[in-house]
């Protein structure tokens, strides 16, 4: 991979982002579902099949849920560019995307300028386009939005020659069982597949089947879905409508579970 080896004896790789890289909703075995409980994520992953390669894999993840563009590139970028990681993945934006009002032109113009400062340092970048939204009712008007965004990436990704991972090709991700109960984040299932596609593109030997075809599911009684989405918008649609409403985020007060590079362990 341009820009990248894996043969290298340590490999340092720094994590940028937002939940999406946190790893919300992916637990540890021995972490709880709380609010501010270890999560795992596809981020983690990654850094274990780097481990598995060979190298001594030091590793921080500084992502933060809830995390907008520019809260990224102000609290997160400068300590990437401090740490001057091997490797970095960074993945921002959809929080911007989602909001109403937001404007994926004048989002891709503020990420282009964190992959100018990060490619400086001499790091391999990999960048992610957004999900096709199209399978989610609630969020299938955003089609519009994330599609302009992912061209700009695309473009960007070109002129820094950065790895990327399409999202919205990965037609297994349009299955209800690669999310979580809020529909936003990835479930177990899913992270460990979008590791899988990541370590993939980046080179490394890793098993087959981020895109194998899911097991067949019993069909669900109507009865039953329509209390999955009663649900859903009680438990998580309306306190996400109050935390735009009042400017608050999910990620208030709290700190990146990786902020130096740290021996994997």
């Amino acid at each position: 991979m341009s820009g990248f080896e894996t043969g290298q004896d340590i490999i340092s790789y720094v994590a940028l982002g937002d939940s999406f890289t946190e790893g919300l909703d992916d637990p540890y075995p021995d972490s709880d579902r709380t609010p501010n409980g270890r999560f795992r994520g596809w981020a983690d992953r990654l850094a274990e099949h780097l481990a598995q390669a060979g190298p001594e894999v030091r590793y921080a993840n500084l992502a933060v849920r809830g995390k907008l563009v520019r809260q990224i590139v102000r609290d997160q970028l400068p300590r990437a560019v401090e740490l001057r990681p091997d490797l970095v993945t960074l993945c921002a934006g959809g929080n911007d995307i989602i909001r109403p009002g937001g404007d994926p032109d004048q989002v891709a113009e503020v990420f282009e300028g964190a992959v100018q400062r990060l490619h400086a340092t001499g790091a391999h970048m990999v960048l992610f386009t957004g999900m096709d939204t199209g399978f989610q009712p609630v969020m299938r008007h955003l089609r519009g939005k994330v599609a302009t965004y992912n061209m700009h990436l695309r473009a960007i990704a070109d002129r820094y020659d950065c790895t990327v991972v399409d999202l919205w090709a990965m037609r297994m991700l349009q299955d209800p069982r690669a999310w979580s109960w809020d529909r936003l984040h990835l479930s177990p299932e899913g992270h460990r597949r979008l590791a899988l596609r990541t370590a993939e593109l980046l080179g490394l030997e890793v098993e087959p089947g981020w895109d194998a075809p899911w097991p067949p599911e019993a069909p669900k009684d109507w009865r039953a879905a329509r209390q999955e989405d009663l649900h859903w918008a009680r438990e998580f649609l309306v306190p996400w409508i109050g935390r735009r409403l009042t400017g608050r985020s999910s990620g208030d007060g709290l700190a990146p579970k990786r902020p130096d590079l740290e021996p994997l362990r």
